[in-house]
């Protein structure tokens, strides 16, 4: 069985910055990713389809998350779907930040902290772990740029996930924490 791909490796007027892609996002944060629609009010993180207008790389990524750390080989079929395994690894870091007997004020520092700090490899940098997959940005203002996107990007994403994890009260979803020691590709960020 292959491993889920983005359902936005089609997608017309893609921005690249190497070989990865700035898909746009439906998102509170600020940032350079270019803006979804907000979702109406009858629909919600968890109800959102991929055919709707406000469905983004990041719901994408949440709901393929479980899936995909199953699997140790990924083909790449294009930019978006780097955007997927670059949002997959930083979700299981995340995870792995969160303890089960953590409250959501507790988990919030703690993954906020990782979402907000400005101290990650991005492609081309040596400490990025899947450099052989990614091309490094051609010039200083794209580093600059990929950055930028990645930070909103892990902000975003860390916010939807604390969502997720609590959900159903102030303790943490067991059955998004047993993935803690899950690594998808054998990597982590």
């Amino acid at each position: 069985m292959p491993a889920y791909h983005s359902v936005f490796l089609d997608e017309p007027n893609q921005q690249i910055i190497g070989n990865f892609a700035l898909l746009p996002l439906r998102t509170r944060t600020r940032g350079p990713a270019l803006q979804l629609p907000p979702l109406p009010a009858d629909l919600t993180e968890l109800t959102v389809d991929a055919s709707h207008e406000s469905y983004d790389p990041l719901d994408e990524i949440l709901a393929l998350f479980r899936a995909n750390t199953f699997f140790r080989n990924f083909e790449i079929k294009g930019p978006a779907d780097r955007v997927l395994i670059y949002g997959i690894l930083f979700v299981s870091e995340v995870l792995g930040k969160v303890k089960p007997n953590m409250n959501r004020r507790e988990a919030e520092k703690a993954v906020m902290n990782t979402a907000l700090d400005n101290n990650f490899s991005i492609p081309g940098d040596a400490g990025f772990p899947l450099n052989q997959a990614f091309e490094p940005p051609r010039d200083r203002n794209e580093a600059e740029l990929l950055r930028q996107y990645i930070m909103q990007m892990r902000q975003e994403l860390a916010q939807r996930l604390l969502n997720r994890l609590y959900a159903e009260g102030n303790a943490p979803s067991k059955w998004w924490l047993s993935f803690t020691k899950r690594k998808f590709m054998g990597k982590s960020l």
